[in-house]
């Protein structure tokens, strides 16, 4: 569509956090906005029976269907405009790439005002990830993000959330991505975990993520009925936002994206930490593991000869291990540069060293399996060569 506008987001300078997002149009509501009283309600006040949202909710939730010919349960006499107000199309596709032999798949989305945001779809055996954008654009400016240096062009709403996972369960249920075994022929596949890992900052959007883990988590067909214990919240580490999610109730996995255990490096890597320091970004984890009992991953990108030092291992090792044992996991995270940039991988064998200093500590250390290197896989970058 290429009526569509372009945004203009003016770059952010070097450490500048942005938690506002700036005032633009808002997109057309969507079913998935609504809670299932929000649904009723809606499509009453169109002029239709209120049980009709349910079999809109069953059509998108559990076919993930959006065309109204394939509605038939609807009657035929004001079909078409009910599913255009209540299913209008939110993500129109722009540009999809396929790495690992079509077992993941990356996907550009231009947003009904012409900004651009992504989704990762990847296909592992016996189960599928996806990993989703909250935001168009961030505005916590980490300068090694492709996506931080764009700056923060608006919040996503939460059906704009909900239907990147509901675009990924369309694909494999059209059976769009390659891979798969016998057993995975005889079931439908479905989207099985969700990682808000993609663009954006989603603490920072924090009532429309909520109200996205909700349409995941609701059983079928109030929401699709995915296990909150399969969706994983990725935050650099506000604070109070931890803090509040914990007390949510939902059982979702935190992942804080760390990558340096010194406030010295941390303020250039992770501006936020100017903000909420090394220390305080752990005690919230600690403070999540406490009250929900779930196992907090530790994101940490490895960067050369930045903050891969075995010292910074050990800091590393000896911070997570003073507030307990069993409630940590670290994922190193091999860096996919962005393109002209100064900031690259570390070398394997620093790699290596730095993950046994810290198993040393007793601390669980897996390398990141990292998905579409070779199709810009690195948040933003897609979009970014896309705009």
């Amino acid at each position: 569509m290429t009526d569509l506008p372009t945004p203009s987001t003016k770059k952010p300078v070097p450490g500048q956090l942005t938690f506002a997002a700036p005032r633009r149009g808002k997109p057309p509501q969507h079913l998935a906005d609504f809670d299932e009283a929000g649904r009723k309600a809606a499509v009453e006040a169109l002029g239709h029976k209120g049980f009709r949202a349910k079999q809109l909710s069953t059509h998108y939730f559990e076919h993930f269907v959006d065309d109204p010919a394939q509605m038939t349960d609807l009657p035929a006499a004001g079909r078409a405009e009910l599913v255009e107000a209540m299913l209008p199309q939110l993500l129109t596709p722009v540009r999809s790439l396929n790495a690992d032999d079509g077992r993941t798949v990356k996907q550009v989305w231009r947003l009904f005002d012409g900004a651009l945001v992504e989704s990762v779809l990847m296909r592992y055996p016996g189960r599928v990830t996806m990993c989703i954008s909250s935001q168009a654009g961030c505005g916590m400016n980490c300068p090694f993000c492709a996506t931080g240096q764009e700056g923060l062009t608006r919040n996503l709403t939460t059906a704009e959330i909900v239907g990147q996972v509901v675009a990924g369960a369309r694909m494999l249920r059209e059976g769009a991505v390659a891979g798969g075994d016998d057993e995975s022929r005889e079931t439908p596949l479905r989207v099985s975990n969700v990682v808000f890992m993609g663009m954006g900052e989603a603490l920072a959007n924090y009532r429309q993520a909520i109200n996205a883990i909700h349409r995941l988590v609701d059983p079928a067909p109030a929401g699709l009925g995915m296990s909150a214990r399969h969706l994983t919240m990725s935050t650099v580490g506000l604070v109070p936002a931890i803090d509040k999610l914990a007390a949510e109730g939902i059982p979702v996995t935190l992942a804080l994206s760390l990558h340096a255990p010194d406030d010295e490096l941390r303020n250039e890597l992770v501006p936020i930490n100017t903000r909420w320091t090394v220390d305080e970004a752990l005690d919230a984890a600690y403070r999540y593991y406490e009250t929900t009992g779930r196992r907090v991953s530790i994101e940490y990108a490895l960067i050369k000869d930045m903050n891969d030092h075995a010292w910074r291992a050990d800091l590393l090792g000896q911070k997570l291990r003073a507030r307990g044992k069993g409630w940590v996991h670290v994922n190193p995270i091999p860096l996919n540069p962005t393109p002209g940039s100064k900031w690259t991988a570390s070398r394997k064998g620093v790699e290596q060293q730095f993950v046994e200093r810290l198993r040393a500590h007793g601390i669980p250390t897996t390398i990141r399996d990292t998905r579409g290197s070779d199709i810009d896989g690195a948040c933003g970058q897609l979009a970014a060569s896309t705009a």
